[in-house]
């Protein structure tokens, strides 16, 4: 039996066993260097957020069991023509790329993750295939200076250094190639056509997307990472095989021949990155993978949604990091264009600790035993990094045991750099804190050990 890919709008992830990784040397050089960012701002927004629940699903009749819980004012048509229509309302007229941009950096993000396009087809950016498009007189914010939001967006991050990576979704629930009106309404989340039947069909779907890939790749600068949702859109399912190959070798021997692919849930050669959604594994993986998650209950914007505080967050990006892997950390923006004031405070808190303490997460790798109790464990070069966890109101015991692989010289608190005095035996080390200065409870403490 296979294994369902998408359960309730969350993906799986592929197993580390089945990882293939990267043939190109400058692919596998800017896997490496892109998994030190370490945290990525992850957005999802669209004209249907004004409606305020789930981004896209509610649309798919197949997944309407779960997806339209928050759909209680209407009948389920009236609504799925509210929401594709909610292009002829958007106006976020408070939006600030440069505002955006800022708070990321002083946040302590590395990068972005965009959707430039989800589920409902909405393009996000100035596309030259589709009216249904952010920058189209249909949409009142056409004749915004930032308009082209997908542009404006990566304009910012890249003056602040930070890198790009493209979230596009397969699927695409507005294009007449996909859900074609003449096979009527469409029972999944799938084609609602039989390929093998009407192959011409599928092939101007397929040329539709490559098109908006090329767009994407060629007009907006340099991209980082090509974050592909939607696995369910595979050659083994349905036969719906985009022929993804063709477009990014094509974007790879042209502008970016740097591009890493994250065909999500897919495997094979171009899922260059995992993606676990809305989990953490339970163990270190050895191999290239984002965690994407949400600081608030959704992925989009929600009304009545509630964020996650500021010392969950850090315990978070710690518990991924020590596993190995990336968190790119989802805030949806209201239909105004600004961020949620709770989620921003968050955010900021977040943003404080990794100001004092992103030596020992940034550019790191794993290191033995990886995490133990409420320690968790971080590597550069031959420096490791132990951050000691705090519950609410909590601060350093007398004594702290931590595990080490090799033999230690000299222990520092990084919050105040005062050395630590300790005492090893073997491959266990036992810190004297009696007499560093007390933490009250700012989320966690690093000890530097060399």
């Amino acid at each position: 039996m296979k294994k369902e890919l998408v359960k309730n709008g969350v993906h799986t992830y592929t197993a580390a066993d089945q990882y293939v990784p990267p043939e190109e040397k400058e692919v596998r050089e800017h896997v490496d260097w892109f998994m030190g960012l370490k945290l990525g701002f992850m957005m999802h927004w669209a004209p249907g957020c004004q409606l305020g629940t789930l981004e896209s699903w509610p649309l798919s009749d197949g997944d309407a069991s779960w997806s339209r819980a928050d759909v209680d004012w209407t009948d389920e048509e009236t609504f799925k023509e509210q929401y594709r229509n909610a292009n002829k309302t958007f106006n976020p007229v408070k939006f600030r790329p440069d505002k955006w941009a800022q708070l990321a950096e002083e946040c302590g993000f590395k990068y972005l993750l965009f959707t430039t396009k989800h589920h409902d087809g909405f393009c996000m950016f100035d596309t030259q295939t589709t009216d249904y498009k952010i920058t189209d007189p249909s949409c009142p914010f056409h004749t915004s200076l930032y308009a082209d939001i997908t542009r404006s967006l990566y304009d910012e991050f890249r003056k602040r250094g930070m890198a790009i990576s493209v979230y596009f979704s397969k699927p695409d629930w507005h294009s007449d190639a996909y859900w074609h009106h003449a096979f009527g309404p469409a029972p999944t989340r799938n084609v609602n056509y039989s390929i093998k039947e009407e192959p011409q069909l599928w092939d101007r779907f397929v040329d539709y997307t490559h098109r908006q890939l090329e767009e994407l790749g060629t007009r907006y600068g340099k991209i980082d990472c090509l974050w592909l949702d939607g696995g369910w859109v595979n050659k083994d399912n349905l036969d719906q095989d985009i022929r993804l190959g063709e477009i990014v070798e094509k974007l790879r021997k042209g502008p970016q021949p740097h591009l890493i692919v994250c065909d999500r849930t897919v495997g094979g050669i171009y899922e260059n990155i995992v993606t676990p959604e809305k989990q953490v594994p339970e163990e270190p993986l050895f191999i290239p993978w984002e965690t994407c998650t949400t600081v608030g209950e959704k992925f989009s914007f929600h009304y009545t949604d509630t964020f996650k505080s500021g010392r969950e967050l850090v315990h978070l990006l710690l518990d991924v990091v020590s596993k190995g892997g990336n968190l790119a950390l989802n805030l949806a923006p209201q239909p105004d264009g600004e961020l949620p004031g709770r989620a921003v405070a968050s955010l900021r808190d977040m943003g404080r600790w990794l100001r004092m303490h992103g030596e020992g997460i940034y550019e790191t790798v794993i290191a033995e035993p990886f995490f133990e109790r409420n320690i968790k464990y971080t590597k550069k070069g031959k420096t490791i990094y132990a951050f000691y966890l705090y519950e609410d109101y909590a601060s350093l015991p007398l004594r702290v045991h931590l595990t080490v692989p090799d033999k230690i010289s000299r222990v520092r608190l990084m919050r105040t750099g005062q050395d630590i005095p300790f005492e090893q035996i073997e491959n266990k080390i036992i810190l004297d804190t009696e007499t560093a200065v007390r933490n009250t409870a700012f989320y966690a403490d690093c000890f530097i050990l060399e």
